[in-house]
């Protein structure tokens, strides 16, 4: 594809707030610079940080696009000098630091990766960002290892479903909480060993009771607030725990001495700011190790719905009421 546009449509913040803040305008064609490729998008996955984004708390790295988005799929349609792996025509999916919600967006080579076999380009747009974060927290900085209890809050999100899915791939115990019966009932069918009603059940004391009172190994934790002492009571000796988020306040009271007296670990990352060489580390790190089981029908990516690119601000208003269950997507067409 050597006839490209000079133009493209993308989705834009109008000012910080509600979906409705997002329109569709015209922006100039990116360039695929050195190192980098150009994907024309066929689907995007929509993020939590793009709804920090919208509402005006969580503002693009320097250097990247103002545009929201973090991860897509799509076709290689220009590729730039010292860029080996890919070519003109291929099908990928990548991890982008922002421009992910318009028709043509440009990656440095080593963030994008294979589509798995038998995903469709919804499904391979709804992976890398949930993937990428859940790998690097759970199984890196996390370190969860076959055998041990785990415990991921928010078990139906676009990041649960894939916690609960990946962590009980790998031989973990999988606990998870959720808002509705309903939702218990669909991460338990992804693989939870235990699912806790947020709103019916303390998840510290069900946690004690299912555990014989030693707790969780590893906790993935985007809540924050009074979750983080509530976390190190639910924590077993030597645990860690790992935040990602802080959806109920990143302020909290805490009784430190239980991270003394249980020896815990207490880490976080954020990952859109990070370097490019850090993320290419993680890409391959799926390659290697999840991709097989992706192939094999083993971990698949939960989907949810999905919008027109145009319609972007009714997929916010879906992410917004909390209804969903696994990811929406935003799909692009000529």
């Amino acid at each position: 594809m050597t006839d490209l546009p000079e133009t493209m449509t993308a989705i834009e913040i109008s000012e910080p707030g509600g979906p409705e803040v997002l329109k569709p305008a015209s922006r100039r064609m990116p360039h695929a610079f050195e190192g980098e490729i150009l994907i024309k998008v066929a689907a995007a996955g929509i993020n939590r940080p793009d709804v920090l984004q919208r509402q005006g708390l969580y503002p693009a790295p320097k250097g990247a696009s103002d545009l929201p988005g973090l991860e897509v799929a799509g076709t290689v349609v220009a590729v730039g000098r010292n860029t080996p792996r890919w070519q003109v025509g291929d099908q990928v999916m990548a991890l982008v630091a922002g421009g992910g919600y318009a028709e043509y967006v440009t990656v440095h080579g080593s963030n994008a990766l294979s589509i798995p076999a038998g995903l469709s380009m919804a499904e391979a747009a709804a992976i890398p960002e949930t993937f990428f974060t859940v790998w690097h927290n759970v199984f890196e900085r996390g370190r969860l290892l076959a055998g041990e209890r785990f415990l991921v809050h928010g078990g139906t999100s676009g990041i649960g479903t894939t916690a609960i899915q990946l962590a009980k791939a790998f031989g973990a115990e999988v606990f998870t909480t959720a808002g509705s019966a309903a939702k218990c009932e669909a991460a338990r069918k992804l693989g939870a060993d235990h699912a806790i009603d947020y709103n019916t059940e303390d998840f510290v004391e069900a946690i004690k009771a299912a555990t014989g009172k030693r707790g969780v190994d590893v906790i993935l934790d985007m809540v924050g607030g009074d979750y983080i002492e509530r976390n190190y009571t639910a924590a077993a000796e030597d645990g860690r725990i790992v935040q990602i988020a802080f959806l109920n306040g990143a302020i909290a009271e805490v009784d430190f001495r239980r991270l003394m007296l249980k020896r815990l670990t207490h880490t976080g990352s954020t990952l859109r700011a990070r370097p490019t060489g850090v993320k290419a580390g993680i890409a391959r790190a799926l390659e290697e190790k999840v991709w097989p089981l992706v192939e094999a029908g083993k971990v698949r990516p939960v989907m949810d719905s999905t919008f027109p690119l145009a319609e972007a601000a009714a997929a916010h208003a879906r992410i917004d009421d909390s209804g969903h269950i696994g990811k929406i997507v935003l799909t692009v067409t000529d």
